[in-house]
């Protein structure tokens, strides 16, 4: 590891610990050259994750897009900021360890719709209603016949009480 002081290469490790939730891994470092002490992460490095708009338009993956649409949806619905970044963590780590590595914007909603309705059948509906383009109130009653109607799988309520 290079200094950032010297440039020197040579360091010795005084410290490690867990850091961001057990995501990476922070060490206190001494440069034997010059003896000054700084702090380095080491982190998974993904492999980037394409994501296929509607239009057929490809883009990087982006985690902050899919929390500012989840968060939109749960405006106002008192879940706690940790569940929704959970739920977020959730979604991403699904399609980290996916073979394939383009995924279509639509397995990315239908992943956030199934997490969301364990969570909130209000967020639920506000997703949906932005996700799946509704046009009218007839959209609206529509989705909520078909919530009412299909049954919540159970792995999925134990997978998000946890």
């Amino acid at each position: 590891m290079q200094c950032p002081y010297c440039h020197h290469t040579d360091s010795r490790v005084l410290e490690s610990r867990s850091a961001e939730g057990g995501q990476s891994i922070r060490r206190r470092r001494e440069c034997l050259q010059c003896n000054r002490r700084f702090t380095t992460y080491e982190r998974i490095e993904y492999v980037p994750i394409t994501v296929i708009k509607r239009n057929g338009d490809r883009e990087s993956f982006d985690r902050s897009k899919l929390l500012r649409g989840i968060m939109t949806a749960c405006g106002k619905t008192n879940i706690p900021q940790q569940k929704i970044e959970a739920l977020v963590d959730d979604i991403e780590a699904d399609l980290q360890l996916r073979s394939r590595r383009e995924v279509t914007s639509a397995e990315i909603g239908e992943a956030a719709l199934q997490r969301l309705r364990h969570l909130s059948e209000v967020a639920y509906v506000r997703f949906a209603s932005v996700y799946r383009q509704f046009q009218g109130i007839s959209d609206f009653v529509a989705e909520l016949a078909h919530l009412q109607e299909t049954p919540v799988s159970p792995e999925l309520v134990t997978a998000s009480h946890s």
